[in-house]
């Protein structure tokens, strides 16, 4: 066995009832194969900037079965290693009309997992996560995970990763101990997932994903303005190049669907080659990632999917943003009539996946309305340019700080609910991440569906003890009275709803799961523990738990779960 020849993955990513996708880098040019059962499917490498690449579609599968793989590079077994701890890695295609089952979270560092790190970031939830499904108790396995953002930290590296920098170039010189190109993005996504731990999970459960600001810098896309500091650096260009290409390849490829990927040019040229040498894609990958960030609405990573009775949609935040002063708009008009598309009803649960909070605690939400209106010159001109440096040094840059996209989707989402959009369904709920802490919400309604936000955030980057207590005075506290008296002295409207706490805020490392229920939606958030003092093999400890059960016509105003 030539261990050597797989550096990451396999990593099972999208899956439906009939096919899976296995993404895989391997040392070289290789042909790659799993064998499942009495079955193989093959795949041949491409290339990008000397790394290589496989994602093996395996096609044919029968609804609702669990087989265990092994996969094969040249002809010769990559994995499992025979050693591991580990079961078996395994392909669950999902059964027709079984409830969704799902685990998310986002915001995660990649440093050891040994006490020092555990000190300084927290025990990993996913990792310990992993480990509890690798125990073989009874645990009942989530059909995916879903990762909303900052499954990588471009800007904010480890001491791992500035070894690497200092070996390849002066880290003296910008960008710094931040990424520069490729080669730096490929050994960042290398720490990210050869935990064995980590490793082992994501060859077995499938995966989703979506970026957020820290995968390529803090505070992406926050402005025009910040967009033009940054265009005015010497790097900036190089970042964002390797930064897209490198997310088209190790988180977005695995997102689509067979037909999806049929209709990416990208992949529409690794897909018909036919040579027998290895195709290299390095200058069609860069220059598509130099056009989709020039013009956002050439190219869409949003994507949603359909579990049954649920829908699931997952919405980019960051990328498709228009920053330009008299078009301002979180989701560009392009994306935004793609969602509006999407979001209908006749589904059970709708889920809304975007990294950055659509529902922040009111007092926040009014904050950030208040700081948009003075950056955009409310105050004039000079209060304009100290609103824009407030936004960038505290993060005001969520749903509530592009006013114009937060009223049109709350539009949506209340046509949704009141059932003028097909059958309303029992919640619309949006799931989040991005703040560092996890708490859930609710819209104040007296009928139609719930209308929830349940953010879970980090799952390892908690944050410093002082930084709690500011983001919690922020977000509740003072912040909601206060934060409506200054929005209204910019002059912007109330939103067209309130919404309330339920639970939280939790400042744990956590991950979160999700279940359809015969009794409603089931959210519960987790976090890892160490008894005993081994810090390789942590536990898992329940944080809190809600159950939103469908609308009794007899319910209170507040509607609480």
């Amino acid at each position: 066995m030539t261990t050597s020849s797989l550096v990451l993955g396999p990593m099972m990513r999208y899956v439906d009832e009939t096919s899976a996708s296995v993404w895989v880098e391997t040392r070289s040019a290789a042909r790659v194969t799993v064998r499942a059962g009495s079955r193989k499917w093959q795949a041949a490498t491409f290339a990008v900037h000397g790394h290589h690449y496989a994602l093996v579609e395996l096609d044919g599968l029968e609804p609702g079965t669990v087989t265990p793989y092994v996969l094969d590079i040249n002809g010769s077994q990559a994995w499992p290693d025979p050693g591991s701890e580990f079961p078996p890695s395994m392909i669950a295609t999902l059964q027709p009309g079984k409830p969704l089952r799902m685990a998310y979270g986002s915001c995660r560092t990649s440093v050891p997992h040994d006490r020092a790190g555990n000190r300084t970031h927290g025990i990993d939830s996913l990792r310990a996560y992993a480990l509890k499904m690798a125990s073989g108790d009874g645990t009942k396995w989530p059909d995916l995970v879903t990762f909303l953002g900052d499954q990588v930290y471009a800007d904010v590296t480890s001491e791992q990763m500035q070894e690497f920098i200092r070996a390849r170039r002066d880290i003296d010189e910008p960008p710094g101990e931040e990424l520069k190109d490729y080669e730096e993005y490929a050994h960042l996504y290398f720490l990210a997932w050869s935990d064995p731990a980590n490793r082992w999970l994501l060859s077995t459960l499938p995966s989703a994903m979506i970026f957020d600001d820290h995968d390529i810098r803090d505070d992406w896309n926050t402005s025009l303005s910040w967009k033009k500091e940054m265009e005015a650096t010497s790097w900036w260009h190089g970042r964002i190049v390797a930064g897209l290409a490198s997310y088209w390849v190790y988180q977005h490829l695995g997102n689509l669907s067979p037909q999806e990927r049929g209709e990416d040019a990208v992949w529409q040229q690794i897909a018909d080659h036919s040579g027998e040498d290895e195709i290299d894609v390095s200058a069609q990958l860069d220059a598509f990632a130099d056009r989709a960030d020039r013009d956002p609405e050439s190219y869409r990573w949003s994507y949603c999917r359909d579990f049954g009775d649920t829908r699931l949609i997952v919405v980019d935040s960051r990328a498709a943003r228009n920053l330009e002063p008299d078009h301002r708009a979180l989701v560009d008009k392009t994306e935004m009539a793609w969602l509006d598309g999407r979001m209908r009803g006749g589904f059970r649960h709708l889920l809304v996946a975007t990294s950055l909070p659509f529902l922040l605690p009111m007092g926040l939400h009014y904050v950030e309305s208040w700081n948009e209106a003075v950056s955009q010159g409310a105050w004039g001109k000079r209060a304009a340019r100290i609103g824009e440096k407030v936004r960038q040094a505290v993060d005001l840059e969520h749903w509530g700080a592009f006013q114009n996209s937060f009223r049109e989707v709350a539009a949506m989402v209340n046509e949704v609910a009141d059932g003028k959009r097909g059958q309303a369904p029992e919640t619309v709920t949006f799931l989040s991440g991005d703040v560092h802490y996890s708490y859930v919400s609710e819209v104040e309604r007296t009928s139609g569906s719930r209308i929830m936000q349940a953010v879970c955030s980090p799952i390892r980057n908690p944050l410093p003890r002082l930084m709690r207590s500011f983001a919690a005075v922020m977000s509740y506290g003072l912040a909601t009275p206060v934060g409506a008296l200054v929005a209204r002295s910019a002059k912007v409207p109330d939103p067209p709803f309130r919404w309330s706490g339920v639970k939280g805020p939790w400042f744990d490392n956590n991950l979160a799961c999700l279940e359809v229920a015969p009794e409603g939606l089931k959210l519960w958030w987790q976090t890892g523990v160490v008894d005993g003092g081994d810090q390789l093999h942590p536990g898992l400890k329940l944080v809190s738990a809600v159950t939103v059960a469908p609308r009794r016509a007899e319910e209170p105003p507040s509607g609480r779960p």
